[in-house]
């Protein structure tokens, strides 16, 4: 169970990520759409999961191998966002979200 500040950092972390992801995208996945699903930070918020959604949904390990590489510019522009609010900037590990993926080929099933 989350407690209520592990909810906060990661909204805040979710938001200062979207911010990111809408100015740099184009560098890091040319011609794709990274959305950030969901975020999650351990209790000592040093660390937090990531989970991306990522449009269209071709290629997706070729993204994310490509966001993974630029984790560390990703984690420093972040900071530099954040150091007002967070002491220690937690590391970042990035994972596909295949909800949405999931949840077409349900709807293609059942209308099948």
């Amino acid at each position: 169970m989350e407690s209520t500040r592990q909810k906060k950092i990661s909204r805040l972390i979710q938001k200062e990520l979207a911010g990111i992801f809408l100015k740099k995208g184009g560098e890091i996945a040319p011609g794709k759409m990274i959305s950030i699903t969901k975020v999650r930070v351990s209790p000592d918020l040093s660390f937090a999961r990531i989970y991306i959604s990522i449009f269209p949904s071709n290629s997706n390990d070729q993204v994310l191998k490509s966001v993974q590489e630029q984790s560390g510019k990703i984690r420093y522009e972040m900071g530099q966002q954040v150091r007002s609010q967070l002491r220690i900037v937690p590391e970042i590990a990035f994972f596909i979200d295949d909800s949405l993926d999931y949840i077409d080929n349900i709807d293609r099933l059942l209308k099948s």
